[in-house]
């Protein structure tokens, strides 16, 4: 059984919130990991606390993007946004970090670009569904 199938048998897809730090500490340490091979599992981890819709995971989502160009390709920008768009763009507009700035210009950027249009994120978590189940 590899990572993957693992994780998602373990917590499932759509994980219950009480596992919510573990897969905080698990996308954490294969943010840390330098020899992964690829990039699936950090974005299972990332469609996991995508589902649950926490606003803070935002960061931790972003950090994920942003390791490599292969990461950045692999982990959907719509995935940012758990809780919703307006919300995360609010939630961001409030710290005032410059990673926190960054993401947002992104989210912005990509709004203005189309890339949220018709965004459902039940939608999001049925393609996915049929993707990794």
């Amino acid at each position: 059984m590899d990572q993957l199938e693992q994780v998602i048998d373990t917590y499932g897809l759509i994980p219950q919130i009480e596992h919510i730090h573990t897969i905080r500490t698990l996308l954490q340490e294969e943010c840390a990991n330098s020899q992964r091979e690829d990039h699936e599992y950090m974005r299972l981890l990332c469609v996991q606390l995508f589902s649950l819709g926490q606003l803070e995971d935002t960061r931790l989502i972003w950090q994920a993007k942003r390791l490599s160009m292969d990461s950045f390709v692999m982990i959907d920008v719509q995935l940012l946004c758990g809780a919703g768009l307006e919300q995360t763009k609010l939630y961001l507009l409030d710290i005032d970090e410059e990673e926190a700035t960054a993401e947002l210009a992104y989210l912005e950027k990509c709004e203005s670009a189309g890339d949220f249009e018709d965004f459902s994120k039940e939608e999001w978590i049925e393609q996915a569904k049929l993707y990794y189940v």
